[in-house]
């Protein structure tokens, strides 16, 4: 049996159990037998449109919500961004609506200025110190440290002196665009 088929029968008892209804209820009310749909959800007949089309109607699905949905590869394979000495690293495909990144930092030489822009940052410490520069606040991070904060508030990120650092930091789009972009670049 065809690949695409052997998976509707699970797929209509998922839909039918969602639905809270038994297998006497759907086989009644689109005219068939609770032993042919019982059959046909455990794959022993072979499914075909003069059983799915009362069926799905029953329960308001479409015959495509019963075929298997092509699975996308969920790996990553973009390239890392250089930019004012750091690596940026990204994690998550350009559509993702959650921006995620590496970033390595290298050790610092002097405090980077500070920046403002719309949005949220989350960032995770990997190894090594980060100084978060946050308002008035300097917070030393070290690994396995995290901090949430509004970017609308002043802040700068960089490694300390004492060597590098790498973090995992999450953002929204206008963060990737300040983190990944100069005044400069275009995008």
């Amino acid at each position: 049996m065809n690949q695409e088929l052997a998976g509707i029968g699970p797929r209509l008892r998922i839909a039918r159990r969602d639905r809270n209804l038994t297998l006497e209820e759907l086989a009644g009310a689109a005219g068939i037998s609770a032993s042919t749909l019982s059959r046909l959800e455990s794959g022993k007949r072979q499914a075909n449109l003069e059983l799915l089309v009362p069926l799905i109607r029953q329960l308001g699905i479409r015959l495509d919500d019963l075929l298997p949905h092509e699975v996308r590869d969920p790996r990553v394979r973009r390239s890392s961004i250089r930019r004012g000495g750091l690596i940026i690293t990204p994690l998550a495909p350009d559509s993702s609506p959650v921006r995620t990144f590496k970033i390595d930092y290298p050790r610092a030489k002097r405090r980077p200025a500070k920046r403002v822009h719309t949005g949220y940052e989350w960032i995770y410490v990997l190894n090594g110190s980060i100084l978060l520069q946050l308002g008035d606040r300097d917070l030393i991070l070290g690994p396995g440290e995290a901090a949430e904060f509004d970017t609308r508030e002043p802040h700068a990120i960089s490694a300390t002196q004492e060597g590098p650092a790498q973090v995992l930091s999450i953002f929204n789009a206008e963060g990737v665009r300040m983190h990944t972009h100069g005044a400069g670049d275009v995008e």
